[in-house]
């Protein structure tokens, strides 16, 4: 398989370029800009497969394809709500929500392996897209989540929680009283149904609540240790590749 990557983020190229040699894909080369691309591509023949950033440095990737014609199969990689990628999926389109989860690199690539597209010169609805990125489909969150209490069911409004972790197995709810609940889902599921405004997930095992930040503390290897109040039973560490994003959202 001959991989190419479009991102303008060199750390970010970089990692998914060793996460993608872990899976024994051959990254031909990696590009930075729409200019950069349109070049390589006009001057080298198509690759079966493209990792794409939607924002690069000098524009939307989308750019690229009104310049040349591209026959490869495309995973975009992305900061943005999935829910506003919708037109992805009508246009038989995989995408990788930043920061990549190695397991989610590994099904994508699988899928691909197990579902490769014939070339062809099927134009993908790229106006439609752009679009959506500049108009979100309008999304609804959780306001509420229902946990059981003994032989009873209590109702905990969203803006109560701390934050949700994970632990043994469990994905747990944590209050501003102080009080853990266990959950039937998962961290991943639960992203779908948080506002992305609120919470962000800073590591597998946490995804905290804004308004539950007490403070944030350079950590080794280039991480941050966040500190919430009315919670304090574990280390919450915002992993390296998430800094970026978790400082974004912050703002």
């Amino acid at each position: 398989m001959n991989v190419i990557i479009i991102e303008d983020e060199a750390p970010a190229g970089r990692r998914l370029q060793r996460m993608l040699e872990k899976l024994n894909v051959e990254v031909a080369t990696t590009l930075q800009s729409v200019a950069e691309a349109i070049l390589w591509f006009k001057n080298n023949p198509q690759p079966d497969l493209i990792f794409l950033d939607i924002q690069l440095s000098d524009g939307l990737s989308f750019e690229i394809f009104d310049e040349v014609t591209i026959t490869s199969a495309i995973i975009f990689t992305t900061a943005y709500d999935e829910y506003a990628l919708q037109a992805f999926k009508l246009n038989s389109i995989d995408y990788l929500l930043k920061p990549i989860d190695e397991d989610e690199l590994k099904q994508a690539v699988t899928k691909y392996q197990n579902f490769q597209p014939v070339k062809s010169d099927v134009q993908l609805n790229f106006e439609d897209i752009k679009k959506l990125l500049v108009n979100p489909i309008e999304r609804t969150y959780r306001k509420r989540f229902t946990v059981k209490v003994g032989q009873h069911l209590k109702l905990i409004p969203v803006d109560e929680v701390v934050c949700f972790y994970s632990e043994n197995k469990g994905t747990y709810l944590h209050t501003n009283q102080n009080r853990s609940y266990l959950l039937d889902t998962t961290l991943e599921a639960l992203q779908d149904e948080l506002p992305p405004e609120k919470f962000f997930r800073v590591s597998r095992k946490f995804c905290i609540h804004i308004d539950a930040v007490k403070d944030i503390i350079n950590y080794s290897n280039a991480r941050l240790q966040v500190k919430l109040n009315q919670f304090d039973a574990q280390e919450i560490i915002v992993s390296r590749e998430r800094v970026k994003d978790f400082k974004d959202w912050l703002s």
